[in-house]
């Protein structure tokens, strides 16, 4: 006898083929009758909704950032500097008031929350109608045409 000629002694049993209708076929973990049971659905599922709401964003995995300005209050500014100081851009970075946004320096907008009672010299940054009042009204000066390298 060769291993050819060896011949099994129990007929092979085929499993239950289920969830495909005709006598003797179970649901197949579908439930009874309805579109979720039915063979070729296509439903969507509801969290689709949410996620189409959403912008798609340009860029590497959205991480630009939008922030072109930073803007600062008159109160920072009496707490950091003395009287007689000179601000630019560059030294509000350097008193970590004002972040660099990437490697470039920001706009820097100065806003008239708080008083101010020290003559400041500021030079190369914006100031609204209120803070720039205030800080002539206490003998400083602002120059926002000056340009600062970046």
């Amino acid at each position: 006898m060769q291993i050819h000629e060896i011949q099994s002694i129990h007929k092979d049993k085929k499993g239950r083929r289920v969830g495909r209708g005709g006598q003797g076929g179970t649901y197949c973990g579908r439930g009874v009758k309805g579109q979720k049971s039915r063979a070729g659905r296509k439903m969507q599922p509801s969290i689709r909704e949410l996620i189409k709401r959403y912008p798609k964003l340009r860029g590497y995995r959205y991480v630009r950032l939008n922030v072109s300005d930073s803007c600062l209050n008159l109160n920072a500014l009496e707490k950091s500097f003395q009287d007689g100081d000179k601000i630019t851009p560059v030294v509000l970075i350097e008193k970590k008031l004002v972040f660099r946004v990437g490697s470039k320096i920001p706009v820097v907008k100065i806003l008239g929350r708080g008083e101010i009672t020290k003559k400041l010299f500021i030079s190369g940054c914006e100031a609204s109608r209120g803070a720039k009042e205030k800080i002539e009204k206490a003998g400083g000066r602002i120059n926002e045409k000056a340009k600062m390298k970046k």
